[in-house]
């Protein structure tokens, strides 16, 4: 089954809006660094990493069924952030764009009846809860942090492995 074109358009958005993501947090990881908070820097560019993969998991997808990619401009992201508590407010609303994005798309694709797509996107659906969680942590993490140290936070990272999140 061919992809429609309004399931096609949605598609490559969701392709930029992941590319969006991956900057924003190059840009978070690059703030971190600037603050010499290494443990935190790494965490976010390992999730940048985890970004341009999940846009290259839909650009497959998309070429896999012949369709065209067309990739969208990506904005560029902040380079200054308020604080640390305001950079992983940015990745959390970040997550929360995406996963509100991801949900509209599966519901594109099972008004236009597009079942392939609905199933590759549940894994997507899994994963942002997933990312969500770990976001929702990291900020909890930070705004302890503010109370008694960034460096508590950087101990913990080092500690847990790069936050605590597990390799997928």
């Amino acid at each position: 089954m061919i992809i429609s074109n309004k399931v096609l358009a949605a598609l490559n958005a969701q392709v930029g809006m992941e590319y969006e993501a991956s900057l924003k947090y190059d840009a978070i990881g690059s703030y971190f660094t600037l603050e010499e908070l290494p443990q935190l820097a790494k965490f976010f560019f390992k999730q940048s990493t985890e970004e341009r993969e999940h846009a290259h998991k839909f650009i497959k997808f998309m070429l896999d069924r012949d369709a065209q990619v067309a990739i969208p401009a990506i904005p560029a992201p902040p380079v200054t952030f308020d604080s640390p508590v305001a950079a992983v407010l940015e990745a959390q609303a970040s997550e929360k764009k995406v996963s509100s994005a991801i949900h509209s798309l599966y519901e594109l694709a099972l008004s236009e009846k597009d079942h392939a797509t609905a199933i590759m996107l549940q894994w997507f659906i899994t994963e942002q809860v997933e990312e969500e969680s770990t976001i929702r942590q990291m900020l909890k993490f930070v705004q302890r942090g503010k109370e008694s140290g960034m460096m508590t936070v950087e101990d913990y990272l080092v500690d847990a492995g790069e936050g605590g999140k597990s390799d997928k």
